[in-house]
């Protein structure tokens, strides 16, 4: 008889929310309502960031990378989610499963290094103004952000390549809806005390090292701003907001990650809802913070939206 144990899984069957049982396929409507918003905002942010020379300004060109961001991360997982909602297509190889591993976490690791970016941004705009222009410059600004693009690719990769050595003879069924590291890694009939390690250190060094950062930058642009009055007072709207949906985000990630490593009472579905919304929460709501709340792109979005509404009648009058 074949001893299992001595046989690596290969492929993968995702059973997230599995304990809703009949009410499992009711999940595709949020999920599809919050993956129309994202696609629609951030394409609409990206389309006039691109088009309207007015935004072509350092500041308005990360947003719309983040906008880039936020639309491409959705897509590593949510379709495939939403094809497992309605029609059980819960099957990955492993080979897919390391790949959508490697893209989720290293495309989410750009959220919060863009949103660092920004802040270092308004800091030179807001509290250092004669020198932004020199330190924001694109030569400056390209030796800065090199190091975080080393420090994201190299971590992630680490944390893919390790998992990628375990062997997978416990079971196939990942209790998740997409290959997040440590649900993975868990089914591992191995020690997996290195890959636990490497990974909240991962956790540590990219979003919460960004969030220590952004927040730092932040606390200093308040005082500036209050020390000069009310000039830039409209800074801090926008700062807040920011910050509330980046605590946000970051505490689902830090809650989801540390209930796979410290004993708790949170049930799989709870742990399940908590990873894909600490992906999905930034994706939707970056581009009403950096849209909507934005004066200069704001405007340009009410002349989308006007513009949309002349040109049927242009045509029916043409």
């Amino acid at each position: 008889m074949l001893d299992i144990r001595n046989t690596s899984f290969t492929t993968f069957k995702f059973g997230g929310f599995h304990t809703l049982g009949e009410w499992r396929p009711l999940l595709f409507i949020p999920y599809f309502l919050m993956f129309l918003l994202s696609t629609v905002s951030n394409s609409i942010l990206i389309y006039l960031i691109i088009s309207q020379r007015t935004l072509h300004s350092p500041m308005y060109i990360l947003i719309g990378l983040l906008a880039v961001v936020d639309l491409c991360l959705p897509i590593f997982f949510v379709p495939n989610m939403l094809f497992s909602f309605l029609l059980n297509w819960n099957w990955i190889s492993l080979t897919g499963c390391l790949i959508q591993m490697f893209c989720i976490h290293y495309v989410g690791t750009f959220q919060s290094t863009l949103l660092l970016w920004m802040a270092v941004d308004r800091f030179f705009a807001i509290c250092r103004p004669l020198y932004y222009h020199k330190h924001i410059g694109l030569c400056n600004f390209l030796k800065f952000v090199t190091v975080p693009l080393i420090r994201n690719i190299t971590l992630i990769s680490t944390i893919v390549c390790l998992a990628a050595k375990l062997s997978f003879c416990e079971t196939n069924e990942i209790n998740h809806c997409f290959c997040e590291h440590m649900a993975l890694v868990q089914l591992a009939c191995g020690d997996i005390s290195i890959n636990s390690l490497v990974g909240l250190a991962t956790v540590f060094l990219i979003p919460t090292a960004d969030f220590v950062f952004i927040t730092a930058s932040y606390i200093i642009i308040f005082a500036s701003v209050l020390k000069s009055g009310k000039s830039n007072f409209k800074a801090i709207n926008t700062c807040v907001t920011h910050i509330i949906v980046i605590t946000v985000s970051l505490s689902c990630a830090l809650i989801a990650f540390m209930s796979y490593r410290i004993r708790n009472e949170f049930s799989p579905g709870s742990r399940v809802f908590l990873s894909t919304m600490y992906l999905l929460f930034p994706s939707c709501f970056n581009p009403i913070i950096y849209g909507i709340r934005t004066k200069e792109i704001r405007e340009q979005v009410l002349k989308f939206i006007k513009h949309m509404k002349v040109k049927p009648l242009t045509l029916t009058y043409s």
